[in-house]
C-alpha cells in the first residue's frame, strides 16, 4: 500500500487497511452477497457506491492481499474476484461490527435479524460459514 505506516499498532495497522467508508462494504458484499463481479458489485449496491470508487477499492483489496483477482476466460472484460484467506478470517470481525450495529443504530430489522443469526450461531456457525467461503473462493482448506 506504499504508505508509511504511521504506528506499529496492530489496530491501527488494520484500520489503515480496512477503516474507510468502503473497504469493508465491498469484503462484505463479495463475502455475503455472493458477488463476484464488478458489474454485480455496481448494480446490487445498496450503499450506492460510485464505479471510480469501487474500482479503487477493488484494486487496493487486491495489492493488499484481501481479495484476488482473475480474468474470466469466457468475458475479457469480466474479472472475478475472490476472497483470500486474510480476508475470510475477517468472518469473526464482521460478525462483531454487526452485532454491535444491531444494538446500538438504527438498522433495518430485516438485516439486523441475519446479524442475530450469525451472531447467535456462535463460533462454530463461523467456523462453517469461513469453511464454506474457502471452498468457493480459495478452493481448498487454508495452508
Amino acid at each position: 500500500m506504499g504508505m508509511a505506516q504511521r504506528s506499529g499498532c496492530p489496530i491501527s495497522l488494520t484500520l489503515e487497511l480496512l477503516g474507510d467508508r468502503w473497504s469493508l462494504i465491498v469484503i462484505r458484499d463479495i463475502m455475503f452477497g455472493g458477488r463476484r463481479h464488478f458489474r454485480e458489485l455496481i448494480a446490487r449496491s445498496e450503499e450506492g457506491i460510485a464505479s471510480n470508487v469501487l474500482a479503487d477499492r477493488l484494486k487496493r483489496l487486491v495489492e493488499a492481499g484481501l481479495l484476488s483477482r482473475c480474468d474470466n476466460p469466457a468475458h475479457k472484460q469480466k474479472a472475478i474476484y475472490s476472497l483470500t484467506e486474510a480476508s475470510i478470517e475477517l468472518v469473526p470481525l464482521l460478525v462483531q461490527i454487526g452485532a454491535w450495529g444491531r444494538r446500538h443504530t438504527p438498522a433495518d430489522p430485516e438485516l439486523a435479524n441475519r446479524a442475530r443469526t450469525l451472531e447467535e450461531g456462535g463460533q462454530k456457525r463461523w467456523k462453517a460459514l469461513m469453511a464454506d467461503l474457502r471452498a468457493s473462493h480459495i478452493g481448498s482448506p487454508p495452508a
